[in-house]
């Protein structure tokens, strides 16, 4: 009976010290890590979504109040009238946004720029801090 417990217990010691866990290799993991919250950048890139979904929605009003003066003098009232008009499958991707000279710059794809494009558009959205929580697109995709 004494001789059973012991060589129980051996078992026991030796799976416990083969089931280590494991190091990763601190360059393969760092893929999976995500930067620190930033309330910048999340206040960016939910101002970019509600831009594009003004876009997706044909909300007119809401996209053109969130561009900035200098957005709005650099586009034609047509051009603007033709940016929001998509089609019916309108859809958008939004990227990693990367932090360039006090702006937010978020790679975007846009899907069913107007009816019957199939084409995805790639571009980019800048976003800019026009007060203390108030954010503006500077540059239309």
């Amino acid at each position: 009976m004494r001789f059973s417990a012991v060589l129980l217990l051996a078992c026991f010691a030796s799976v416990a010290s083969s089931a280590r866990v494991h190091k990763n290799n601190s360059r393969s993991s760092s893929k999976n890590v995500l930067p620190v919250a930033d309330p910048a950048y999340a206040a960016a890139l939910a101002a970019a979504n509600r831009f594009l979904h003004a876009w997706q929605t044909q909300d007119h009003e809401t996209g053109i109040m969130m561009l900035t003066d200098a957005a709005r003098e650099q586009v034609s009232r047509e051009r603007l009238q033709d940016f929001f008009s998509t089609g019916p499958d309108a859809a958008f991707e939004i990227q990693r946004g990367k932090h360039v000279n006090g702006e937010y710059v978020f790679p975007v794809v846009l899907f069913g720029l107007s009816e019957g494009d199939a084409h995805a558009h790639a571009s980019s959205v800048v976003i800019t801090k026009m007060g203390k929580d108030d954010w503006a697109v500077d540059k239309l995709p």
